[in-house]
């Protein structure tokens, strides 16, 4: 399920940033979000953990533990915090009833995620079995299709431990194989389980007064109270502080546990009446649980209840073999007693099995029940109590079976109820989460659009300009006390369009606009506008700066060179360009509505132009005042003298020849 997808993905996001999970999720070539409910494949979540251990250059085992103590607080955030604190006193009872959680969540899920294992519905889940030691520790089985995932295991069970109970713990995997299930090969794990003390001794003693569920029996407190047995009930099992599985306990619950009630009876040491014979009838037995069956080691059925009998009619024949009718489905362990008993504590799912059903069932699905196993010493007989496993009001119709059929104290009445309500209100919550996926589709969508807007807005505007008029502000003209204009042309441009396709020109111009583009961005010099061949560009404007001159100059030494790399169609030589470059101030401002413009006014333009139009070709023709700007600037410069400027009269100009502290590929931004 995507729940596990987003759960890691979190993890690395909140541990070591987007960017990590972005590098991460592209080398795993897997989409960026994930929905909740949605079934992904195994492979993405492997891929994923697999590309993490690369990326963040740890072994498979740590990132798998570090998982493991993270989903479980995804899973405490996600809701499930209750529902996790309720599983069990003690971390024993905690890990037993996992199964009991995982089966609890298959009602929700049309596949389930589990804790150390994820897992489609008709694939196997995982299973947790667990031993208590002598010494205090435990030994715990885990059984899993999954191969290689075992270490997600200690971090979870850890994190829970530290969590719900306040204890720290080691997990050791002490034995590791593959046994043969009913469905194929399943890796079988066992950990060594023992606890860390995290508090003091004579803290951790009285702490740990409750820790007695992990031997196999308790003393019994006598029934009538004295100073001897308050005493021994505060201190039972004072000397396991290394108890794996202390009851978390408040001082006013330590004191109520020693409070005597009824008739001198002690809390701790209760002890159940049993009657001498029991007074229930056969019939009232089978009609009250009408789901149950008893059998013994040879699996032959001694007694059922009435309801499988209806639906497995071959029940009524007593002494048949159960085996003949239903199979195990959950846990995933042969049909035999041996199996059962290991497996005593989890919950059985038993399905019907279809070629031993009526023919009128034939077409039907195959009904399935879940309860749990019991064995009876005295009679050397199992006792199945359990209910069919019924999500919905549509499963139970397809079965044609009616809520009548199901026992007025069997709950499962009220979970087939209270489900269908929730498995609509999944449905809405999916279908809202589908919704919430496309809109981030589409706002992300919306902001690369939004971006492309704004870089071709900012390529015929100054960007304060342009976020200026969309804000719909007013753009004042302003005065720029000193500034660098550049012009340029193609020499001989005029030829080469009367004996070009226009298609020609088109190709030509933009090889070398493009290259001209490029430089403006090393230079960071503002491009104002292109008319035909002639190419405007200009420093410290719109953005005021001490070295505009400088900045232009680098730039007219770069277009002079690139213009080498671009093609006349004409002759097939490289083109030749015309630079012209003036010092002056200007006034600037934006022109129009329909298409505006960011212009400059001043003589300083005209004088710009003039340099360029009177020079020569691959020269970078400057003016006096641009000329007093550069001269100190490590910059080699020849002066060419007096020339006639058309509307200008006689002018002094210089021929910008070099950088001398810059190379080529410094001018050409090149690395």
């Amino acid at each position: 399920y995507g729940f596990i997808n987003t759960c890691l993905k979190s993890l690395v996001v909140e541990k070591y940033g987007e960017e990590t999970w972005e590098k991460l999720r592209l080398q795993a070539g897997v989409q960026d979000s994930f929905l909740t409910f949605e079934v992904y494949k195994d492979e993405i979540t492997m891929q994923l953990v697999d590309k993490a251990c690369k990326v963040l250059g740890v072994p498979a085992d740590t990132v798998l533990r570090e998982f493991g103590k993270y989903f479980f607080e995804f899973c405490k955030r996600s809701g499930y915090d209750h529902m996790l604190r309720t599983l069990g006193g003690n971390l024993y009872e905690f890990i037993e009833n996992l199964d009991a959680l995982h089966s609890y969540l298959s009602l929700s899920y049309q596949a389930s995620f589990g804790f150390g294992c994820f897992f489609p519905q008709e694939m196997n889940a995982p299973s947790f079995r667990v031993e208590k030691n002598e010494d205090g520790s435990m030994h715990l089985h885990y059984y899993s299709d999954r191969r290689g995932l075992c270490h997600i295991v200690p971090g979870i069970i850890g994190a829970a431990a530290l969590d719900f109970f306040n204890i720290e713990i080691s997990m050791k995997i002490v034995n590791q194989t593959e046994e043969e299930e009913r469905t194929g090969k399943k890796e079988h794990i066992v950990f060594l389980v023992t606890q860390n003390p995290l508090f003091p001794c004579k803290e951790r003693n009285e702490f740990s007064s409750s820790s007695q569920c992990l031997v196999d029996s308790e003393k019994q407190i006598e029934n009538q109270p004295n100073k001897e047995d308050l005493e021994k009930a505060k201190n039972t099992n004072g000397d396991r502080g290394n108890s794996v599985c202390p009851v978390k306990k408040s001082h006013w619950k330590t004191l109520r546990g020693i409070i005597t009630l009824g008739k001198g009876k002690l809390l701790r040491g209760f002890d159940p009446v049993y009657p001498k014979s029991l007074w229930i009838d056969t019939k009232t037995f089978c009609n009250g649980l009408p789901f149950h069956m008893v059998f013994d080691k040879e699996l032959k059925v001694k007694q059922a209840g009435v309801s499988i009998q209806k639906i497995v009619p071959g029940l009524q024949t007593m002494g048949i073999c159960l085996d003949q009718y239903f199979r195990i489905i959950h846990p995933e362990v042969p049909f035999t007693i041996s199996s059962i008993q290991k497996f005593i504590n989890s919950q059985f799912v038993f399905q019907t099995r279809r070629e031993m059903m009526p023919e009128s069932w034939k077409e039907r699905p195959m009904l399935e029940l879940r309860g749990q196993m019991m064995w009876m010493e005295s009679l050397q007989c199992m006792l199945y109590l359990c209910s069919p496993l019924l999500r919905t009001l549509h499963e139970l119709e397809e079965r044609q079976m009616h809520i009548a059929d199901i026992a007025p104290h069997d709950v499962t009445r009220d979970l087939i109820l209270l489900n269908q309500q929730r498995l609509a209100e999944m449905e809405l919550s999916n279908q809202l989460e589908r919704k919430k996926e496309e809109l981030r589709i589409l706002s992300k969508h919306l902001e690369e659009e939004k971006k492309k807007t704004e870089a071709l807005l900012y390529a015929m505007l100054p960007q304060h300009v342009a976020n200026q008029l969309k804000e719909g502000k007013r753009v004042e003209a302003g005065e720029f006390k000193e500034c660098t204009i550049l012009f340029s042309d193609v020499v001989t441009f005029t030829n080469i369009c009367a004996q070009c396709e226009p298609i020609q020109i088109v190709l030509m111009l933009n090889s070398m606009y493009l290259r001209f583009d490029r430089l403006t961005t090393v230079h960071d010099v503002y491009k104002v506008e292109t008319i035909g061949d002639a190419y405007m560009v200009v420093g410290g404007v719109p953005v005021p700066v001490p070295t505009h001159a400088e900045r232009v100059a680098n730039f007219a030494l770069g277009m002079i060179m690139a213009a080498k790399g671009v093609q006349n169609p004409v002759s097939g030589n490289p083109i030749q360009i015309r630079v012209g470059i003036h010092t002056g101030p200007v006034l600037a401002g934006v022109v129009g509505e329909k298409m505006p413009r960011y212009c400059l006014f001043g003589d300083t333009v005209n004088i710009a132009s003039r340099m360029e139009s009177h020079g020569v070709p691959s020269k970078i023709h400057l003016s006096s005042s641009a000329y007093q700007c550069l001269k100190y600037k490590n910059f080699e410069i020849t002066e060419r003298g007096e020339i006639e400027v058309k509307g200008k009269g006689k002018m002094h100009t210089y021929f910008l020849i070099r950088n001398k502290s810059a190379t080529e590929n410094e001018i050409m931004g090149r690395p």
